[in-house]
């Protein structure tokens, strides 16, 4: 159970020599009072994330509040868990968690109301900070993401991944908002507040509410609770079809339809494509009425082969054959042309993180609403008015009622679009994606050599939706948005999964992976 004490001790126990992050609070921290907090970027259950700026350095900074008033028993158990497992991970492609600073007084919201923290002080993780996110990113109008720009956030995530499984840390929540990215290009996994260690016979029981619903795995959504790195890869085949489909490709609106989702691409599973799943606890209550073929090399035909070649193996039923991250980074599909480029070749945009392109969108939709309302109210007289010259040219007038005006330019078709909130799908084709893998899953014997192109030594291998269940539209009905995101990927959202205990999901209804109020600690009972 999470105390003060035992926050203590896990900051005391690191190696000497890394800023706050390795000293007891009783030795020091440094208060917030030494940044001055310039932008919210991120916003959830569990905190906000600030930018800030550090006023005697000039270094701007993330900063993480953590938030107190829900916790009865002292300092909460999935940030204790996050500060442990960053202060073991250091890595280019992994968030670096800069110190921890406090607030010595009572603080007040954005609106100067005290903020409800009955300890009266409040503690912070200082991250470096990063200006996007994936999500918000791709979630600029007109963004599109070129095939050498996939392949290199692609071979990022997939270097950082393979760090974290080396060092036998599960993320648990992979999915666009936790990806954040700099203006250099650089690609760094976030939000480790629902991973944890495992060991390499994965004999525990761990929770299987985790991951966010649109990037869960089917041996998660089948209630195992024994699990690997797999888990982790079945969410990189989910943002990789993403990226290259452009619109999310398992929008479920519950765990149920999730599974369904499932299956109709990757096919039924049963004892010859995944043996020993009839003993996972609710596949009998989960499988299909009818058999399902595999579709996914047909649905997505238009990937070029290698693309498609990989993606098949990241998103296979069996966790056994999951391709694993090491694997992935030899894929064909990296190593042929295009390559992927140099991340300091990217172009430069202007901050995007999920909660600010969120607002901005919803600020949009605002005008346009009192736009037509202003409409309504205050008419035009004159509806009819005079063809407007184009191009130096006159329209082309009427001579009679079978002649019709014609623009003096082409209508031109709209191209497709990497936009999450309103996404135009792919653009058709094939040789898009060049670039293979020998198969092979996490018990494939030969695995554990060296990594093209990871930049670490190998080693043996061993989760926002936020919002009311989806409508029709297959948008949130509530103010969530698609991806599970008001928070950030410095992780601030809620949790993902509907509470445990009682038959399977419920009533649950996860969007991207819906969420529930409340304390994160109390809502799964915190099996590890």
């Amino acid at each position: 159970m999470a105390s003060n004490s035992g926050f203590e001790r896990v900051m005391a126990l690191a190696a000497p020599g890394q800023l706050n992050v390795i000293e007891s609070p009783s030795r020091g921290s440094r208060s917030v009072d030494c940044f001055e907090k310039l932008e919210q970027i991120g916003e959830g259950t569990y905190g906000q994330v600030y930018m800030a700026r550090e006023i005697e350095t000039g270094e701007i900074v993330a900063l993480k509040k953590i938030r107190m008033d829900n916790e009865r028993e002292g300092f909460p158990i999935t940030a204790i868990r996050e500060i442990k497992i960053l202060k073991k991970l250091h890595h280019e492609n992994v968030i670096k968690l800069k110190e921890i600073v406090t607030s010595p007084g009572p603080e007040k919201d954005d609106q100067g109301r005290p903020d409800g923290n009955k300890y009266k002080g409040g503690i912070y993780m200082v991250f470096e900070y990063m200006d996007h996110d994936l999500t918000g990113l791709a979630d600029r109008p007109g963004m599109r993401f070129t095939v050498p720009q996939i392949k290199c956030y692609m071979r990022q995530l997939l270097t950082g991944l393979h760090y974290c499984h080396v060092n036998q840390v599960l993320h648990r929540d992979i999915k666009g908002s936790n990806l954040l990215i700099d203006n250099e290009g650089n690609l760094k996994l976030a939000d480790f507040g629902l991973a944890r260690s495992f060991s390499n016979e994965h004999n525990a029981n761990l929770t299987n509410r985790v991951i966010t619903l649109w990037y869960r795995p089917p041996e998660l959504l089948l209630g195992t609770t024994r699990y690997g790195p797999a888990v982790d890869m079945w969410s990189v085949g989910c943002i990789f079809a993403e990226l290259l489909h452009g619109k999310p490709i398992f929008p479920g609106k519950d765990e149920p339809e999730q599974l369904n989702k499932i299956f109709e691409l990757c096919g039924t599973p049963d004892e010859v494509n995944w043996p020993g799943v009839q003993k996972i606890p609710w596949y009998n209550q989960f499988k299909p009425s009818r058999p399902m073929k595999r579709r996914l090399r047909d649905v997505f035909r238009h990937f070029d082969r290698h693309a498609l070649e990989l993606l098949e193996k990241m998103l296979t039923l069996d966790p056994a054959q999951r391709i694993p991250a090491k694997d992935a980074l030899d894929a064909e599909y990296f190593w042929t042309d295009p390559l992927p480029c140099d991340p300091k070749s990217l172009p430069k945009y202007e901050s995007s993180h999920e909660f600010q392109t969120k607002k901005k969108r919803q600020q949009q939709r605002q005008n346009e609403e009192n736009a037509k309302r202003l409409k309504m109210q205050h008419p035009q007289q004159h509806t009819r008015l005079p063809p407007i010259q184009q191009g130096g040219q006159h329209a082309q007038m009427r001579q009679g009622p079978s002649h019709s005006i014609h623009s003096s330019q082409p209508a031109v078709a709209a191209g497709p679009s990497h936009h999450y909130g309103k996404p135009r799908g792919p653009s058709g084709g094939p040789g898009r994606y060049p670039g293979g893998n020998p198969s092979g899953g996490y018990n494939h014997p030969n695995r554990g050599g060296q990594t093209g192109g990871a930049g670490y030594g190998s080693g043996p291998y061993p989760p926002q939706g936020r919002g009311a269940p989806y409508g029709s539209s297959g948008m949130p009905a509530g103010p969530g948005g698609p991806r599970g995101g008001g928070g950030s990927g410095y992780g601030v959202g809620a949790p993902n999964y509907p509470p445990q205990g009682g038959p399977p999901y419920g009533g649950s209804a996860a969007g991207r992976g819906s969420n529930m109020g409340g304390n994160r600690n109390q809502q799964y009972g915190w099996q590890q």
